[in-house]
């Protein structure tokens, strides 16, 4: 019998990485409920250790060798730096802050309050062992937990949005404005987890460098052509990321942080959206499934989605509470809180990207990254099919 070659194997676990998901996306027309990318990720978990493993030890061992999983890792990192680093350029901090008495008290809210009640249920999850990463302290984990069930996912967001046709909408505009600051929000709350004071010095020598560097880069983006920005950009974007990761950061951190500060006005609409369209379909689904395939359930099925539901509760209970306080505050017409608090429950990307890291740099164990990983899947499900027919009920909000 032929022994496959390493570049055979790698193939192999690409054309089922981008062939098993599509198909069952597309048979059973799961995207009202569950777009393409939650059954991308469903089928990492399928595909992973904790079910295709345990059922079929011998055919996983053969397909996902740690070779092969060293050469989805590295796609699945350019990847989503790159996307990252759009959710970072498409950022309207300037629209935030003319409307920053409203903005900043919905934004506030909407991640205050689901920070506090996952917070409570982190630390009910601690009172039993399994949870807590060998590297990670209390707080952090706690802080860590309480953030993935406060953020909202805005590349996501930006495709619900367009799949609902309020994209460009006055409320479309409104709701990114909320999840913008949400992201910011996120990106500071890791680098405070990841601050490490062994290496403070080269986290603040990445910082001023940093600093420095943007102010170079934008001068230079403003006097070249679009084409050349684009390729510039990635050079940024690359070097961003190592010396984030140099300095302890992270290499998301350098990703957002280098979209975050170009204007999106140096790249048209048009382009961008395509260039985030074509990463989606390129690249996104190796991260999605590479995902999936880091689910475990040592502490046991019944723990790890006793957890799940615990975080699910705690994440959109408080989201909801959260943005009903804020219309409360803003007289908001009656309806409005609740559509707009659905729309923000999207996670499965900015906050699976969060908490993979923290599995990283092992502040949470694999089986705390799962229960995350399923609350992340549950709400993002959610989220179509309950703001559906209150966006058809509330249609003058649309332009409000």
């Amino acid at each position: 019998m032929h022994a496959m070659t390493p570049t055979e194997v790698f193939l192999l676990a690409m054309l089922i990485i981008f062939t098993v998901p599509y198909l069952v996306w597309r048979v059973l027309r799961t995207d009202y409920w569950a777009p393409l990318v939650v059954v991308q990720i469903i089928g990492g978990i399928l595909l992973g250790p904790g079910v295709l493993g345990a059922l079929y030890p011998d055919y996983y061992a053969t397909i996902f060798t740690p070779a092969t999983l060293g050469s989805l890792n590295g796609v699945a990192w350019w990847a989503v730096m790159m996307f990252v680093w759009v959710a970072g350029i498409e950022l309207d901090l300037g629209e935030a802050w003319a409307r920053r008495g409203e903005t900043g008290v919905t934004a506030g809210l909407a991640l205050a309050v689901p920070l506090v009640t996952g917070s409570i249920a982190a630390v009910l999850m601690l009172r039993l062992p399994g949870w807590q990463g060998p590297s990670g302290a209390t707080w952090q984990v706690i802080l860590g937990i309480g953030m993935a069930c406060a953020v909202t996912a805005l590349p996501i967001l930006v495709l619900f949005l367009e799949k609902l046709e309020i994209l460009r909408q006055p409320i479309g505009q409104r709701i990114l404005r909320y999840a913008s600051l949400d992201d910011i929000a996120i990106w500071g709350v890791l680098a405070l987890i990841l601050l490490d004071w062994e290496r403070v010095g080269r986290q603040g020598g990445f910082l001023i460098g940093f600093a420095v560097a943007t102010i170079l880069v934008r001068k230079l983006m403003a006097r070249i052509e679009e084409r050349d920005r684009w390729y510039v950009s990635l050079i940024w974007l690359a070097g961003c990321g190592f010396a984030a990761d140099w300095a302890g950061l992270h290499f998301m951190v350098g990703a957002f942080l280098s979209g975050a500060v170009l204007d999106g006005k140096w790249f048209t609409t048009a382009k961008m959206d395509q260039f985030r369209h074509f990463v989606l379909l390129a690249v996104m689904p190796v991260f999605f499934l590479s995902t999936g395939l880091k689910t475990q359930w040592a502490v046991g099925g019944y723990a790890v989605f006793g957890a799940a539901a615990l975080l699910l509760v705690a994440s959109v209970g408080g989201k909801l509470a959260g943005v009903h306080i804020a219309g409360r505050i803003l007289k908001w017409r009656p309806g409005e809180a609740s559509a707009i608090g659905w729309l923000l429950q999207t996670k499965a990307l900015i906050m699976i990207i969060f908490v993979n890291i923290l599995l990283d740099k092992t502040i949470i164990t694999n089986e705390t990254f799962t229960a995350l990983l399923l609350m992340a899947l549950a709400s993002t499900m959610l989220t179509v099919p309950m703001v559906s027919p209150k966006l058809r009920r509330l249609g003058a909000l649309v332009g409000r």
